[in-house]
């Protein structure tokens, strides 16, 4: 975990983002604070230019309109005529037809190399329909140790279908190649009282898959384990008073003052 972590720091990895306007500020502070650098940009006529200069692209549906969309479609073609890493997180997938059908008309003509979300979103790609409530995985959904088995099963199947690798974000993490499956257990359940934690993630994991492009799968269960300490070290730090806007800057500063020595000791994971 720690080499994963040090390559950021050290190589210092330009991300486009095409993200939600609601969590885009957030996202370009966590990208700063793991030793990334952050480019916003969804404008169609723009962002060609702008994937061009970047390592890695960070593609959000969370607030999707017709202009982004087709931002989101020619980034994506760059990003895989250049050889970029290209993650997609597919906020509300299944909660409406536009998000649902553009999520999965950006993985059939896309290659990606990460999709992060949660439980409900990724078996809505898998199963080509779904249902959410809002941005929040199905509570019938959740992963738990009692399905927990059942659940690495479907993620390493999605993944080797896909030939993608599949992050699945909750009280339980999965991350998998198709044939590898990190099973990580770091974080909080307050970090759900948060706007956009996970929005923070898919802009570190680009980081992290970018900055280790001979290690992706590693990378991209690194930066997981990243977000969900920095979730615990956080809440360790909060005082009488405060609340869910304190607890946001205090996980962006536990990813900002994190070591390679620190997520060593704190990353808790299996392999699966």
């Amino acid at each position: 975990m720690r080499e994963y972590l040090e390559n950021v720091r050290n190589t210092v990895p330009l991300v486009h983002n095409i993200t939600n306007y609601v969590t885009v500020n957030d996202v370009a502070n966590v990208l700063l604070a793991c030793g990334g650098s952050p480019i916003m940009s969804d404008e169609a006529e723009d962002v060609e230019d702008i994937t061009s200069v970047c390592g890695g692209l960070n593609i959000n549906i969370g607030t999707l309109h017709k202009t982004s969309i087709e931002g989101m479609f020619r980034a994506g073609r760059k990003a895989n005529e250049l050889g970029h890493p290209v993650l997609l997180d597919p906020v509300g997938a299944g909660a409406s037809a536009l998000r649902t059908n553009t999520a999965l008309g950006l993985m059939k003509e896309l290659n990606l190399s990460v999709i992060r979300g949660n439980i409900s979103e990724i078996k809505t790609l898998a199963l080509g329909s779904g249902t959410t409530k809002g941005v929040d995985a199905d509570v019938a959904d959740a992963v738990t140790e009692g399905n927990l088995d059942e659940a690495v099963a479907f993620v390493k199947k999605f993944a080797e279908e896909t030939g993608t690798i599949i992050a699945v974000t909750g009280a339980i993490d999965l991350v998998s190649d198709g044939k590898t499956c990190y099973v990580i257990r770091n974080g909080r359940p307050e970090m759900g009282k948060i706007t956009g934690t996970g929005c923070q993630l898919s802009g570190m994991m680009t980081a992290y898959v970018t900055a280790n492009p001979e290690h992706p799968l590693e990378a991209a269960a690194a930066a997981v384990c990243v977000m969900g300490l920095a979730g615990e070290i956080g809440w360790s730090r909060m005082q009488e008073g405060d609340g869910n806007s304190t607890y946001r800057n205090r996980i962006i500063d536990a990813i900002y003052n994190m070591t390679g020595e620190e997520l060593e000791k704190g990353a808790k994971y299996e392999i699966r």
